[in-house]
């Protein structure tokens, strides 16, 4: 590591600890030569992700679209803003364990939805009806039969 100072490059590691939740190491240097004090942070590289999307255009994943959709979709639900990082979190760490670093919309949208049935249904059916594109009650219904069978007539007298 080069010192920032006089870019010498022998330095002795003071102190580590593991920062940003884990995903990276956070170390205190000190430099051999002018005893100059610098931090570092050590990541893993990760090969980026490539998002076919439905019109057949290719771009690279941005975690900012998964949060916006789960914050658009978890307005006004018992989620914390906390909880919403952290299920994005575990999306991308999801999306970055996979054998192929290409992935569609449609796919991203099914692992999204999978997270989403197990914190909050209200959330699941919001973000559903926009990435399923919902035209009508009926969708809404066939979603909802999803979470637990319903005998027959009891979703008329839920309406």
């Amino acid at each position: 590591m080069q010192c920032p100072s006089c870019q010498n490059t022998d330095s002795r590691v003071l102190e580590s600890r593991s920062a940003d939740a884990g995903r990276s190491v956070r170390r205190r240097r000190e430099c051999l030569n002018c005893d100059f004090r610098f931090t570092t942070y050590e990541r893993v590289e990760t090969v980026p992700i490539t998002v076919i999307k439905r019109s057949g255009t290719k771009e690279i994943f941005n975690r900012a679209k998964i949060l916006n959709g789960l914050n658009r979709a978890c307005e006004k639900t018992l989620l914390s803003a906390e909880e919403i990082e952290l299920l994005a979190d575990e999306i991308e760490i999801k999306l970055q364990q996979r054998n192929s670093k290409e992935i569609n919309t449609t796919e991203i949208g099914e692992i999204v939805l999978s997270h989403l049935k197990e914190v909050s249904e209200v959330a699941f059916i919001r973000f559903a009806s926009v990435y399923r594109q919902f035209h009508g009650i009926s969708d809404f219904v066939a979603t909802l039969e999803t979470f637990k069978p319903l005998k027959k007539g009891q979703l008329a007298t839920v309406l």
